[in-house]
């Protein structure tokens, strides 16, 4: 007969310890990783938060800089567009700057004996003359001499009347008038600048 041995030892007490313990080291483990991984996450979160302000902060200074040359690019383009305007009335100038002198000689030689101009008025082409003549009838010559010359047209008169100047009665007239560049005569720019006279 064989005999019966009876393990008295507490081997599944200490079986029971030991996966309780392997258990908690294992739970211990996991925690340790999750923190683990948790902390990476955070830090690499924050390096990228940082490389993200980084780049942020280049954008705006960027930006800022370009908001600079935008604001000289304007400042340069008003600049440009002033000296343009210059430029503009410069050549209206030169190319109407004989006209005046066309304009007096042409009434000096329009204008009957017998007459003279108290005011002459100028906006633009038109002209507003007012003078003094000997008889109304000098004041028809003067509106024909305007018909019929190349630097003046479309004479209109405003008023006659009889009035009197120095103890002698005159005729006291206003009328209108265009002045006109004759085709071919006007000043154009040549090519170095200086315009072309009649």
């Amino acid at each position: 007969m064989s005999a019966i041995r009876i393990n008295l030892l507490p081997h599944r007490e200490q079986y029971r310890a030991l996966q309780q313990k392997l258990l908690i080291a294992l739970l211990v483990g996991a925690v340790l990783a999750g923190l683990a991984v948790v902390g990476v996450g955070h830090f690499v979160i924050a390096g990228m938060q940082d490389h993200q302000a980084q780049r942020n902060d280049f954008l705006k200074a960027e930006i800022a800089k370009l908001d600079a040359q935008i604001k000289e690019i304007a400042q340069l383009k008003e600049k440009t567009n002033a000296l343009l305007a210059r430029k503009q009335v410069v050549e209206e100038l030169q190319a109407h700057r004989t006209e005046a002198v066309h304009l007096f000689d042409e009434l000096a030689r329009q204008l009957p004996e017998g007459m003279y101009l108290k005011s002459l008025r100028q906006t633009g082409n038109k002209l507003g003359l007012v003078g003094y003549a000997q008889s109304s009838a000098r004041v028809s010559a003067l509106m024909r001499n305007i018909e019929s010359s190349s630097w003046l047209a479309a004479p209109r008169l405003v008023e006659v009347k009889v009035s009197d100047l120095n103890n002698l009665r005159v005729s006291e007239f206003a009328l209108d008038a265009l002045q006109i560049v004759p085709d071919g005569i006007a000043d154009t720019p040549a090519a170095d600048g200086k315009a072309v006279q009649p």
